[in-house]
């Protein structure tokens, strides 16, 4: 007990740290066939950084996803968790159908679009989602944070493909805007363009000043703020 009131007593208080940036950069994944696990995130696309073995006894293999500043590793005798055992590993991508076709172009199997049903709790045998019903289909508003798709690699590691558009307030800084990849760029762009269609309709008129619009539109969609009308 004494040590539950210490640690909320710690975690009330402003971190010391707080100038030094901690930057999560690798993943650790188990599993049971190095060879074959290789090949998967190969196929998925994703980057090799490296691979190097020191002896039949360990070896290390690094993959980062496109976009990515955090990287998988996995290998022999890199780690003691069980083969298959790592679920909840989430992909961050601002376009869930395109994922989603990527994925079954390279002949890999991908589930169904799905969101959470927040009001039916699952039991112990169903596939859940933050104790939650998976319910079939993308969120029906599309809110950011809140349609998934999921896949596994051979082992059974569990995926999450989860879309982000919005990012909550307070999750980046307007000053910070910055995308992974010029598909994330892309899709920012579609989404003002259609955000702004529906200004000039609402302004009755043709915007000369559509750049500046389209500017303001992204960034304040990255930074979680209120958006443009």
């Amino acid at each position: 007990m004494a040590t539950l009131e210490i640690d909320r007593d710690a975690a009330a208080k402003p971190s010391k740290l707080h100038h030094v940036d901690l930057k999560l950069e690798v993943v650790v994944i188990p599993v049971s066939d190095v060879d074959r696990a290789k090949a998967f995130y190969a196929r998925l696309g994703w980057r090799l950084d490296a691979d190097f073995a020191s002896d039949d006894e360990w070896r290390v293999i690094q993959f980062t996803p496109p976009g990515s500043a955090c990287s998988v590793i996995f290998g022999r005798n890199v780690t003691a968790a069980a083969p298959g055992s790592a679920r909840g590993l989430y992909l961050i991508v601002s376009d869930l159908e395109a994922a989603r076709k990527d994925l079954l172009d390279r002949g890999i199997a991908v589930s169904e679009p799905f969101h959470g049903a927040d009001d039916v709790h699952a039991g112990p045998d169903e596939p859940y989602l933050f104790g939650s019903l998976r319910v079939t289909g993308a969120d029906p508003k599309r809110g950011s944070y809140s349609s998934f798709a999921a896949f596994s690699d051979p082992d059974g590691n569990g995926w999450l493909f989860q879309e982000v558009t919005t990012r909550l307030p307070g999750r980046i800084d307007a000053d910070d805007t910055t995308f992974a990849s010029h598909t994330d760029l892309a899709a920012a762009l579609r989404r003002a363009s259609v955000a702004h269609g529906e200004h000039e309709k609402r302004t009755g008129g043709h915007d000369e000043n559509w750049a500046d619009w389209y500017a303001d539109y992204i960034v304040r969609e990255q930074a979680g703020q209120p958006l443009p009308t």
